[in-house]
């Protein structure tokens, strides 16, 4: 088996499939990359039996014969990554290894009997939907980030979906904050659909993803798969429950204010720089009279302030706040300014786009609360 492949065409189809790879396993297996040969392309499969990604090669190829391997990942990847070569060649020799060929050099690589390599298992057809880019990239951008660690709460490790014909609502919690996007489609779901999308599959499609994708969904036997431009996404989906959180965004408030995002976040980065010795603990003080003060304790390094001039309504109060909670949902807004309300120091901050009437009506809302710190 021989074939030749444009040196940033197999560098992008690597990149693209290398983080469904396993790290160290007991499998190593696991650990490969899977690469089978077809007279009209190549395809490159990693699968760490949690997630699978194949990514198909048609273009800028020359293909000798047909045949299927895998090399290890970390390695094979490495070492392409350091060839400046416009093309390499890629032989499978009956000694057991790999030759990788360019106009530069060679190296050798063992390889493994493809056999070996688990399958991607066949998903049964629950749900068919196909949707623009921008939808899953806008809805995975919007949730992904208040999303748990996997080691800590598994349960809440990923987005709550909720699709019903032309309506889909996702959400993520860490227990300490909590976003929700509702969105619609043009085309109707087959059926409803109501799981948990693992962050590491969001996370990889999100990456992945081109400006100019049709992304098609299929669901079934607590599997999904998404398949766009030359890649397919295949995962399992979170076993568990995820909370009802329909009571936790507050419905009233006895203080609102109304702040432009970009001089918010400025502000922000100023103090992180002092709160991070803190754990990014910062005392938040709103008066109607004055605005908006943001103020540090003193840590080893300093303290700071900074005071922002902005409408303030309702009963003067103060709240202390997680400051990078704060800029990670400012960051996924592109309104020019936002709304916080709360109704005491020790109730949720409900942090929401203040939008003009022409975004109000383009059939999406994003809300985001996070917890204040006992202090």
């Amino acid at each position: 088996m021989k074939f030749e492949i444009g040196t940033k065409t197999l560098k992008d189809g690597l990149n693209a499939v290398n983080h469904a790879t396993a790290g160290v396993t007991t499998t190593p297996i696991l650990e490969n990359i899977l690469i089978k040969v077809n007279y009209k392309n190549i395809v490159l499969t990693a699968n760490n039996l949690e997630m699978a990604i194949e990514y198909i090669i048609e273009d800028d190829i020359s293909i000798s014969s047909e045949w299927a391997f895998s090399v290890p990942s970390k390695l094979f990847s490495s070492y392409v990554s350091l060839i400046n070569d416009d093309r390499v060649e890629i032989e499978l020799r009956w000694d057991d290894a790999v030759q990788i060929k360019t106009e530069s050099g060679n190296t050798k690589i063992k390889w493994i009997d493809a056999k070996e390599f688990p399958l991607i298992p066949n998903i049964k057809e629950e749900l068919s939907l196909t949707l623009k880019w921008s939808i899953v990239k806008k809805s995975i951008e919007k949730t992904l980030f208040s999303s748990a660690e996997w080691n800590i709460r598994p349960t809440l490790a990923g987005i709550f979906v909720n699709i019903s014909g032309k309506d889909a609502i996702f959400a993520s919690t860490d227990s300490f904050r909590l976003s929700e996007y509702k969105t619609h489609f043009d085309t109707p779901a087959t059926n409803e659909f109501k799981h948990i999308i693992p962050s590491k599959t969001a996370s990889e499609i999100k990456w992945i993803i081109k400006d100019d994708d049709q992304v098609k969904i299929i669901s079934g036997d607590n599997q999904i798969a998404f398949f766009f431009g030359n890649a397919k996404i295949y995962s399992r989906l979170l076993n568990g429950k995820f909370p009802d959180y329909s009571n936790f965004f507050p419905s009233s408030y006895a203080t609102r204010a109304v702040i432009n995002r970009v001089d918010l976040m400025q502000a922000l980065r100023k103090i992180n720089l002092i709160s991070k010795e803190n754990n990014y603990s910062i005392k938040m003080s709103l008066s109607s009279e004055t605005g908006i003060l943001l103020e540090t304790s003193e840590t080893q390094i300093g303290e700071g302030e900074v005071r922002l001039v902005w409408s303030v309504e309702g009963e003067d109060n103060i709240v202390w706040v997680n400051s990078t909670y704060f800029l990670e949902a400012l960051g996924v807004m592109n309104s020019t300014h936002i709304a916080i309300s709360f109704e005491n120091p020790l109730a949720p901050i409900l942090i929401v786009p203040e939008l003009g009437e022409k975004q109000k009506n383009d059939g999406t809302e994003f809300k985001h609360i996070i917890m204040p710190l006992k202090i």
